[in-house]
Parts: structure tokens; sequence; C-alpha cells
């Protein structure tokens, strides 16, 4: 048996949230938190009964106090990285429809951000794949 077939699979879902200007929203992680001080997309864990469009639109919510609908969020890419204890699936969602001022509700520092400039800020190994997606889009 492969030891990679023993390890959990998680899925999480992702957004990439698009300002008018064409910048996408990061959220750095809080200290405490697994791989804390690196930046990511907002989202989650996706709960059971929940497709991962809902879990964005939960997660933007929690994390950010904003408000979206799933159907102004477009599919653009998935990661897949297995990591040392389980294995991750996440899809990422494009969003530039959205009602509110994004605000840290958990502690975490928000910063707006042009894809080509995404490599000077430290990222999960799951998110760095994809920020060309990104920079082919945007």
């Amino acid at each position: 048996m492969n030891a990679d077939m023993s390890k959990r699979l998680l899925l999480v879902a992702a957004c990439a949230l698009v300002d008018t200007d064409g910048r996408v929203l990061l959220s750095q992680r809080p200290p405490g938190k697994q791989m804390a001080g690196l930046w990511e997309f907002p989202g989650g864990k996706v709960e059971p009964g929940e497709t991962p469009e809902e879990t964005v639109v939960r997660e933007l919510a929690e994390e950010l106090g904003i408000e979206t609908k799933t159907a102004c969020l477009a599919p653009l890419t998935f990661a897949s990285h297995s990591y040392e204890d389980f294995n991750l699936l996440m899809p990422l969602f494009v969003c530039r429809r959205f009602w509110g001022i994004p605000q840290p509700q958990e502690g975490q520092q928000l910063k707006w951000v042009r894809p080509t400039k995404m490599r000077d800020y430290p990222m999960p190994p799951a998110d760095e794949p994809l920020i060309p997606f990104l920079i082919d889009l945007l």
C-alpha cells in the first residue's frame, strides 16, 4: 500500500476575490493556526452537506464580513497537494461581485495584491501553483 493512501482527503474551497482594479484579496493566517503567517486565498473546509460554492459564501461572510451568492462564483481551477498528514483538494473560485467591504473577522491581515506580485507573499504549497491561472485571467 502506498503511504499516501492512508492519508485522509481534506476538501477545502477557496476564493480569489477580485476588486475593480483587478487585484485579488489575500489573507494572512493568524498566529496559532497551522501555517501561521502564510498568505492564502480566503476559504475553508467544506462541511458535510455543503457544496464548495456554499462553503465559499459561508466562509467569506465568516472571515471577511461580506456577502455574495453562489451564482457570483466562477470555477477557475483547483489545487491538489499532499501534506504530511492529509491530501488537500481545493477548488478555487473567482468572485468579482460581492457586497460589503472585506474586514478581518478572525484577527488576520488582509491585502489586495496584483496576481503578478503574489509571489512576493509566502503562501502555503497548495496555493502557489494557482497564481499563474490568476495572472492569465487578470
